[in-house]
């Protein structure tokens, strides 16, 4: 990728959306589903259901001889930074953190985007990128402190926001192993059917967070008498449905379409905008219209966006 990112067109803006809205949605039922299911429990039954809508479409992937096998080391580390680890790493901070800190750890992505290019890649930090970078994370501190700035000097870190900041670095770290793989570390039938593809880090991923799932049950405490650390339902039944589908199989699909088009920096600015769709839906939910500093926070955030992404 060169020191100018690539023009956004309208198909690519699109597809860039479409993982931010699913992912506001993915938080908002992540914090609905605490106390009905441990975290790490969650994000692996997530992608169980994930597996099973994937096999009709990408089954052969999994046949000897389809090349998942003899490359299984590059997608034992794809499923482990963004199967196993960053949804989970995601549930765990919702546990113990509140939407304001988990937003604005989360907010940090694109300049971990930004920094991981640098070091690990060698791309350099334009100005046009840091600058963006700036305006997008005003915008959403803008939206968090719903325009009341008083309400950021108040937030005080707990655990849950070193979960949230490790999820930022690993998505940006999964975002840059899409866009610069090693030569030959995939086989080019898999990498160019989206479905395989996913499918290929889901068996893989499935391995790591069936070993974090099986660690958590270990060290559950004992439920109280007459209760269970996971309570079957509709309520969990059909948060896994969506959960499995928006912003696993879709966003997933949308996010590697647009990183290939465009490149993990200008795709991450785009991930600040899941705190305000976070923040509409719950002010929908909520009954309550937008507000003023909704529309702020949006000029802020799609600000960034354009002048990270301007030749």
């Amino acid at each position: 990728m060169s020191a100018h990112a690539p023009r956004l067109t309208p198909s690519t803006i699109a597809l860039l959306l479409i993982p931010p809205l699913m992912w506001a949605g993915n938080a908002i039922v992540g914090r609905l589903m605490q106390g009905s299911v441990p975290p790490i429990t969650f994000n692996f039954l997530r992608w169980v259901v994930a597996l099973v809508l994937l096999l009709p479409l990408a089954g052969a992937v999994l046949r000897p001889g389809s090349g998942l096998w003899s490359h299984w080391r590059r997608f034992a580390l794809l499923g482990l930074l963004s199967v196993a680890l960053y949804n989970a790493l995601q549930y765990m901070a919702l546990k113990t953190s509140t939407p304001i800190n988990v937003t604005l750890v989360a907010a940090s992505m694109p300049v971990w985007m930004l920094l991981l290019g640098r070091v690990f890649y060698g791309v350099p930090i334009a100005r046009r990128a840091a600058l963006g970078a700036a305006l997008s994370i005003t915008g959403v501190a803008v939206v968090l402190a719903r325009g009341d700035w008083r309400q950021l000097m108040s937030v005080q870190l707990v655990p849950g926001d070193a979960w949230m900041l490790l999820a930022a670095i690993t998505w940006a770290a999964y975002s840059w192993q899409l866009a610069r793989p090693p030569a030959g570390s995939e086989p080019t039938h898999i990498r160019t059917d989206w479905a395989a593809f996913l499918l290929a880090q889901v068996v893989m991923g499935l391995v790591w967070s069936g070993a974090m799932t099986a660690g958590e049950w270990a060290l559950l405490p004992a439920p109280p008498e007459g209760q269970h650390h996971l309570q079957w339902g509709w309520p969990l039944a059909l948060a896994l449905l969506y959960v499995a589908v928006g912003p696993s199989l879709l966003a997933y699909r949308a996010w590697g379409a647009g990183v290939a088009r465009v490149g993990p920096t200008t795709a991450g600015f785009f991930s600040n905008l899941t705190p305000l769709f976070a923040a509409v839906m719950s002010a929908t939910l909520l009954g309550e219209l937008p507000k003023l500093y909704h529309a702020a926070g949006f000029v802020l955030i799609v600000g960034g966006i354009l002048v990270s992404s301007r030749r």
